[in-house]
């Protein structure tokens, strides 16, 4: 239990650094690529994503949505990929492969679909190489370039709001 705590602090501190180290380096460049991040508890519609996406006209197979869940010996194959807090070690270490790569990918954008705040979350927010962060939360606004400030339910109005500042941006 104690041990659990301090891997949890030294996850936090190292968080906590990438935030503070942060640069924020959105260009000016279109969206061609899109990563999603759910919490299963919290939302589990993905497929809205995927059928968002092609209506902005955003069709690259390189898209990827992945769900983060505490239990980790559920199986989840309707996402792309899913991860639990086993697959962290300490001092920010990442023991899942494909979310190692997930977080070195260089998306144009990432959307952080959550509202709860979940250190492992937080985490993958912030190590990602993804260029423009969205994200609906506003407990750390550090993690986010844009943040659309709703709840989990009006998923129709973060459509229309995101798209409306994609368009503003220039994004798509």
């Amino acid at each position: 239990m104690i041990l659990k705590a301090f891997k949890e602090k030294s996850n936090r501190k190292y968080v906590n650094n990438l935030l503070t180290t942060r640069k924020s380096a959105v260009d000016n460049s279109a969206i061609k690529t899109v990563a999603v991040l759910l919490n299963a508890e919290e939302f589990h519609e993905f497929e809205v994503f995927r059928v968002y996406f092609k209506e902005l006209g955003l069709n690259s197979p390189k898209h990827k949505i992945i769900a983060f869940t505490m239990d980790d010996k559920l199986e989840y194959n309707q996402w792309n990929a899913h991860f639990s807090p086993k697959d962290f070690g300490w001092n920010g270490k990442i023991k899942n492969v494909d979310l190692d790569t997930f977080i070195n990918e260089p998306y144009d954008m990432l959307v952080c679909f959550f509202k709860n705040q979940v250190l492992q979350l937080n985490h993958i927010t912030a190590a990602s190489k993804a260029n423009f962060k969205v994200g609906i939360s506003n407990e750390d606004e550090r993690l986010y370039d844009l943040i659309i400030d709703v709840d989990l339910k009006e998923i129709n109005v973060f459509k229309q709001e995101l798209k409306k500042y994609l368009n503003i941006l220039k994004k798509i």
